[in-house]
């Protein structure tokens, strides 16, 4: 996050639209001024994107408090992927490009993607962590991973399936619990086998797991 401003969206996904704000916030005891110049939505992992209609606009921030800048646009030309928001901003004069954070997917057709529900039970150590890969569960929006990491760190995954990758596109690990979610794209028709990986901060210990799928 930055130091001085922040930005981050809110929305909702309907079936036609995506609507919803930037929240700006002021993160430090001094006011800023963040002029919006352009905004767009991208494809994770890229390349692709499409703008976002948005109206030119400056803001004084003061500190501690969210401003909100209101955008909308349609989703029904967009391929199915996961796609994420940023804004071209200035922010006391200086450009900067802010990302927005929250993600969101188009799913995919039902006819494309293996439907997926697995209880993992694995357990694994990655440097001085306990990782238990829990579930996995594949849809039209794609495959979720739920998994507990002990005592609570980071680690990242990564997902293949058949040997090709399947991007993750959302991690998060409860700081408190350990308890964790990946999200990555989905697991397809095609598909027979899943790879799971899970290393540390260094990458340099490396687990797997290695799934067979049901047919």
């Amino acid at each position: 996050m930055d130091t001085d401003v922040s930005l981050r969206a809110r929305y909702e996904r309907f079936p036609a639209t995506v609507k919803g704000a930037f929240v700006v916030r002021g993160e430090d005891a001094d006011p800023h001024q963040i002029a919006f110049h352009e905004a767009r939505v991208v494809r994770v992992p890229g390349p692709g994107s499409r703008p976002i209609p948005l109206d030119p606009v400056t803001l004084d921030v003061p500190p501690h408090k969210d401003l909100f800048v209101p955008f909308e646009f349609p989703i029904g030309e967009l391929d199915a992927a996961w796609y994420g928001l940023e804004a071209d901003v200035e922010v006391d004069g200086a450009p900067r490009t802010m990302d927005g954070g929250k993600r969101f997917c188009v799913p995919w057709p039902r006819s494309e993607i293996r439907a997926v529900s697995l209880r993992v039970d694995r357990k694994l150590t990655v440097e001085d962590a306990a990782v238990s890969l829990e579930r996995c569960q594949s849809g039209t929006e794609g495959l979720q991973i739920r998994f507990a990491v002990q005592p609570p760190q980071d680690v990242t995954l990564r997902v293949f399936a058949d040997g090709g990758k399947l991007e993750v596109v959302e991690q998060e690990i409860e700081p408190a619990s350990g308890r964790g979610r990946a999200r990555a794209y989905p697991v397809l028709r095609s598909h027979r086998t899943l790879r799971i990986e899970v290393s540390g901060s260094a990458r340099k210990s490396a687990q797997q797991v290695d799934i067979e799928l049901p047919s």
